[in-house]
Protein backbone atom coordinates (compact mmCIF):
# COMPACT_ATOMS: atom_id res chain seq x y z
CA UNK A 1 0.00 0.00 0.00
CA UNK A 2 2.81 2.55 0.67
CA UNK A 3 3.90 2.26 -2.97
CA UNK A 4 0.40 3.29 -4.06
CA UNK A 5 0.58 6.32 -1.75
CA UNK A 6 3.93 7.32 -3.27
CA UNK A 7 2.47 7.15 -6.79
CA UNK A 8 -0.56 9.15 -5.70
CA UNK A 9 1.53 11.88 -4.05
CA UNK A 10 3.86 11.99 -7.04
CA UNK A 11 0.95 12.41 -9.43
CA UNK A 12 -0.58 15.10 -7.23
CA UNK A 13 2.76 16.94 -7.14
CA UNK A 14 3.04 16.81 -10.91
CA UNK A 15 -0.49 18.12 -11.39
CA UNK A 16 0.13 20.96 -8.94
CA UNK A 17 3.40 21.91 -10.66
CA UNK A 18 1.79 21.84 -14.10
CA UNK A 19 -1.16 23.82 -12.76
CA UNK A 20 1.12 26.77 -12.04
CA UNK A 21 2.04 27.17 -15.72
CA UNK A 22 -1.04 29.22 -16.73
CA UNK A 23 -0.52 31.48 -13.72
CA UNK A 24 3.12 32.04 -14.68
CA UNK A 25 2.14 32.79 -18.28
CA UNK A 26 -0.12 35.59 -17.07
CA UNK A 27 1.77 36.99 -14.09
CA UNK A 28 5.26 37.30 -15.63
CA UNK A 29 4.29 39.61 -18.49
CA UNK A 30 1.82 41.56 -16.32
CA UNK A 31 4.48 42.32 -13.73
CA UNK A 32 6.86 43.33 -16.52
CA UNK A 33 4.24 45.62 -18.02
CA UNK A 34 3.50 47.35 -14.73
CA UNK A 35 7.17 47.82 -13.83
CA UNK A 36 7.88 49.17 -17.32
CA UNK A 37 4.88 51.46 -17.10
CA UNK A 38 6.03 52.89 -13.77
CA UNK A 39 9.54 53.53 -15.10
CA UNK A 40 8.17 55.07 -18.31
CA UNK A 41 5.89 57.39 -16.35
CA UNK A 42 8.77 58.38 -14.10
CA UNK A 43 11.23 59.03 -16.95
CA UNK A 44 8.74 60.06 -19.67
CA UNK A 45 10.06 57.51 -22.13
CA UNK A 46 6.81 55.70 -22.97
CA UNK A 47 6.69 52.92 -24.50
CA UNK A 48 10.35 51.84 -24.30
CA UNK A 49 10.53 50.41 -20.81
CA UNK A 50 7.09 48.83 -21.14
CA UNK A 51 8.35 46.89 -24.16
CA UNK A 52 11.64 45.94 -22.49
CA UNK A 53 10.07 44.74 -19.24
CA UNK A 54 7.22 43.00 -21.05
CA UNK A 55 9.77 40.99 -23.02
CA UNK A 56 11.71 40.27 -19.82
CA UNK A 57 8.46 39.09 -18.20
CA UNK A 58 7.84 36.65 -21.04
CA UNK A 59 11.43 35.40 -20.86
CA UNK A 60 11.27 34.94 -17.09
CA UNK A 61 7.95 33.10 -17.34
CA UNK A 62 9.28 30.90 -20.13
CA UNK A 63 12.40 30.04 -18.15
CA UNK A 64 10.37 29.11 -15.09
CA UNK A 65 7.96 27.01 -17.19
CA UNK A 66 10.94 25.21 -18.72
CA UNK A 67 12.29 24.47 -15.24
CA UNK A 68 8.91 23.15 -14.09
CA UNK A 69 8.55 20.86 -17.12
CA UNK A 70 12.09 19.55 -16.56
CA UNK A 71 11.28 18.86 -12.91
CA UNK A 72 8.06 17.03 -13.79
CA UNK A 73 9.82 14.94 -16.44
CA UNK A 74 12.58 14.08 -13.99
CA UNK A 75 9.99 12.80 -11.50
CA UNK A 76 8.50 10.43 -14.08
Amino acid sequence: MPENDDKKSSALRQVSLLGTIPILMAVGPLVGYFIGSLIDDWLGTRPWFIAIFLILGFVAAGKEIYNIVRKVNKDL
